[in-house]
């Protein structure tokens, strides 16, 4: 009897620890938020004056081989300045770091956003998330811990990380994917969700604030795809494989090329020199393959059939590779975003190449294989496919997919190296 009366008292237990961290979880999301669309909204103005108004004034064409050479060598050159002279070098060596940001010191944090603002606007193949959110970690510990000396410093790390995280995807069930992968075999019989609670409110303010100030969409508006068969799981699973095995390729290649920049030493011979073989592979693949991808692969989506197989494939080679570079040479930012521009081009192509192929089901498992190799998070590779093609007949054929392409990556290193320079598993 008394276990009895002990359970049925836990819930308002629960609930009364619980209901305090709301307010701090609701304006770490929402300031997390706010940061991510300053800098964006920063980096999209400073990018329409590098690539729009600065080529025109000079009589230059916006996306013509030798602008797309000068300006990505001056981006390597403006950020490899930062590196240099700003205080706290832009923080920790960009290979090193992933979603799970570590808490940087204050100094540190202002020439991590300069640099991260100038990488989106010169046209390096990286997104905003790892910077942002090791912004994010840090401002929230600095802050909580001092305004709660009593509230351990992890609970605020996961609070900004999901509240970058839901402003980043729009919606707050990526942040909790994640974090739940992140605590999986940690807890037992509902402490699961009282762990997710003031995260997933944190990733809903996150998303909610974003939305209300930028309306994020991922739809891709790729033609709709209904009940699916056994042509398309068939696809699906093809795919996916063939995306685990080109990201893992990039895999492989990380250490070696992080090595091979390293040897230059400095950050005003590294970045240059990125910014140079960057330039080289966007004149092989087109002004498609710049920046994070996500414009990108709206305006691939927006006429599947307007590229040939050929050209399908050279940008997903050749964004692979430009993602390779850009994160091995010491620019700051991360890899989600443009191996979503790889998994779509490759589904692309896979279309292009047999019609058979529904372009949902091409882009959707292309871009499952690749985030799975480059980012080893099976909830969170599922979740971006799923949402780029809003089709409730794509989902079964993922969770499908993704079992085979699992099996090609799990045990192997991902796109993340430790400080001696191995990679990380």
């Amino acid at each position: 009897m008394a276990q009895d009366s002990a359970e049925q008292a836990s819930p308002a237990a629960s609930a009364r620890t619980l209901l305090p961290t709301l307010v701090p979880a609701l304006l770490v999301g929402m300031v997390a938020s706010l940061i991510l669309v300053g800098v964006s909204t920063a980096a999209e103005q400073l990018q329409d004056v590098l690539w729009q108004n600065l080529p025109d004034a000079l009589g230059v064409g916006r996306y013509s081989v030798p602008w797309m050479f000068v300006m990505l060598f001056a981006t390597g050159v403006a950020v490899g300045l930062v590196v240099w002279k700003v205080p706290g070098h832009a923080g920790p060596d960009p290979a090193s770091t992933g979603l799970d940001a570590p808490v940087l010191p204050p100094a540190v944090l202002p020439g991590l956003l300069l640099a991260t603002a100038l990488m989106l606007a010169g046209g390096p193949s990286l997104g905003p998330e790892n910077p942002i959110i090791a912004v994010n970690v840090s401002l929230a510990v600095l802050v909580g811990t001092r305004a709660f000396p009593g509230a351990p410093e992890r609970g605020w790390v996961a609070l900004a990380e999901a509240g970058t995280i839901g402003a980043l995807f729009g919606t707050p069930v990526a942040a909790a994917l994640i974090i739940s992968e992140a605590l999986a075999g940690e807890r037992t019989k509902g402490q699961l969700w009282d762990s997710v609670f003031a995260p997933l409110a944190a990733g809903a303010a996150g998303a909610l604030t974003i939305t209300l100030v930028s309306r994020p969409s991922f739809d891709l508006h790729l033609p709709p795809f209904g009940q699916p068969g056994w042509g398309d799981l068939l696809a699906s699973v093809v795919v996916a494989a063939a995306g685990a095995v080109l990201g893992m390729c990039v895999v492989y290649a990380f250490p070696f090329v992080h090595g091979a920049f390293g040897r230059l030493r400095h950050p005003m011979l590294m970045l240059p020199a990125g910014g140079l073989v960057l330039g080289a592979l966007a004149a092989l693949g087109g002004h498609l393959t710049l920046f994070k991808g996500l414009d990108q692969i709206a305006e691939l989506a927006r006429d599947p059939d307007g590229w040939s197989a050929g050209e399908f494939a050279t940008m997903t080679v050749v964004k692979l590779a430009a993602m390779l570079v850009a994160a091995s040479c010491g620019f700051r930012g991360g890899r989600i975003f443009p191996a979503v521009f790889v998994g779509t081009a490759l589904g692309l192509c896979a279309h292009a190449l047999v019609s058979g192929v529904h372009p949902a089901v091409g882009v959707a498992a292309g871009v499952l294989g690749v985030l799975l190799a480059v980012t080893r998070q099976g909830w969170l590779s599922l979740f971006v496919a799923a949402v780029l093609v809003v089709s409730p007949g794509i989902l079964a054929l993922l969770c499908v997919a993704s079992l085979p392409a699992w099996l090609l990556v799990t045990g192997r290193p991902f796109m993340r190296l430790r400080a001696d320079g191995t990679a990380a598993r």
